[in-house]
């Protein structure tokens, strides 16, 4: 890395162009680096930011526009001579071929931000002869907005940058893994599309036959069960970085970014937010989600009976949690930080519960499409002005809060789908 940050302050903004229209020709060379430092000569003073998005822009694109030929001239005999070998034969090149022109041009926006992937993405687009124009829109636009992050991320975080560059990549590098796993999901999708919704009918028929319930509510269990079941994994890996210590990193990224993005104009605001987080206010959800049972609730024994559950059951399973991991903790414990230093949050986990079932409540006994789309993005939002606020006021970790979000998720989900199980067997045994 030294070497490379060398060269740009030697040559100057020539070493950028020069390096950027090399790296996505895929030769091995740090971009990312090179642009988080020339961000970091920008808050210097020594660079000028737009001029150096503009070059090292135009470097990407013509290093784009590079492999794109080459792959338009070189690529498809390549793969007409040679691709029965690898199972891409004249028929499976035709079909990919077709799918990149269709939805080639959506990859060429993220593949920049995926390492690896953006070394690869112009030659297939000339291989599969992916009409220049579209590839020249979408690549060139790509290439800006990735050159403007990184450079403007560099700018932000000044003398810090190289502390954070590659943490900042790992979780690009994740967010990348999880796009393309999405793209392969689409892929699939669209590659068995009869096949799939032929299965998805025979399960909500087969679902229909044993619980004998309403389409809304059957869309209900199976939403939380998908939530709370990711939920559950990611639950476990944040354990497993616990146990590890590997939150370090992501703390101080977290809160030098609100540190940045928050100055001391948004206090007051910030404190009408932290209220919102306080056990008054919970009370008042509380409150509400009792009256709101009694008033609308279908069967307000047993749903009445869940709300105790839920929260004396998460008030004993946040402390439990909190025990357990201040013990596993790879580092001890003074006695500031069993105050105010919990993994998982206690405020955050019993926010989410007690938010969570009010939205719950609301969802499951109001038929109206409007409240079930407002009225969950309503608590979201409300719960990340939470969060945030605890932030500001560096009161609580980001990972404390992220576990305490994630661990009162897992408790909500299950204990939801307990309750539309008892709910659906009482129904069973009535008839």
């Amino acid at each position: 890395m030294g070497t490379i940050t060398s060269y740009i302050d030697q040559f100057g903004y020539m070493v950028l162009f020069v390096a950027l229209l090399l790296e996505l020709i895929a030769l091995p060379l740090p971009g990312e680096v090179l642009m988080s430092y020339t961000g970091f000569l920008v808050f210097q003073g020594q660079f000028n930011w737009i001029l150096s998005i503009l070059i090292a822009g135009f470097g990407a694109c013509i290093g784009m526009t590079i492999s794109y030929w080459i792959g338009y001239k070189l690529g498809q005999p390549f793969f007409e001579k040679y691709g029965s070998r690898f199972h891409m034969g004249p028929e499976q090149f035709e079909s990919f071929s077709r799918w990149f022109s269709k939805h080639g041009n959506k990859l060429l926006l993220i593949a920049y931000f995926i390492p690896g992937v953006r070394h690869i993405t112009g030659y297939f687009s000339g291989t599969t002869r992916l009409p220049f124009r579209i590839y020249a829109i979408y690549a060139y636009i790509g290439a800006f907005l990735w050159v403007t992050v990184f450079i403007s991320l560099g700018k932000v975080l000044g003398p810090q940058w190289e502390t954070f560059h590659s943490s900042i990549k790992k979780y690009l590098i994740i967010g990348g893994i999880a796009a393309a796993v999405i793209i392969i999901v689409i892929y699939i999708y669209k590659r068995y599309k009869e096949e799939i919704k032929e299965a998805v009918k025979r399960f909500l028929k087969l679902t229909l036959a044993i619980f004998r319930t309403r389409g809304r509510v059957r869309f209900l269990l199976v939403a939380t069960f998908i939530v709370t079941f990711g939920l559950m994994i990611l639950m476990f890996g944040m354990i497993q970085d616990f146990i590890g210590n590997e939150f370090t990193n992501f703390n101080k990224i977290v809160v030098l970014l609100i540190t940045l993005v928050f100055n001391k104009d948004w206090t007051e605001a910030f404190q009408t937010f932290s209220l919102l987080g306080s056990r008054q206010v919970q009370l008042l959800l509380l409150s509400f989600s009792f009256l709101w049972i009694l008033w609308k609730g279908e069967n307000k024994l047993l749903e009445l009976g869940s709300l105790l559950i839920v929260i004396l059951g998460g008030e004993l399973f946040e402390e439990s949690l909190r025990r357990i991991f201040q013990s596993l903790s790879p580092i001890p414990y003074s006695f500031p930080d069993h105050l105010f230093r919990s993994f998982p949050s206690e405020q955050a986990l019993m926010n989410f519960v007690i938010y969570g079932f009010a939205v719950f409540i609301c969802v499951r006994f109001i038929k109206n499409v409007w409240v079930h789309t407002v009225v969950p993005m309503a608590g979201l939002v409300v719960l990340i002005l939470i969060a945030i606020s605890r932030l500001y006021f560096k009161v609580e970790l980001p990972s404390d809060i992220a576990a305490g979000y994630v661990f009162g998720g897992v408790w909500l989900g299950l204990n939801i789908l307990l309750l539309e199980v008892f709910r659906i067997l009482r129904r069973i045994d009535i008839h």
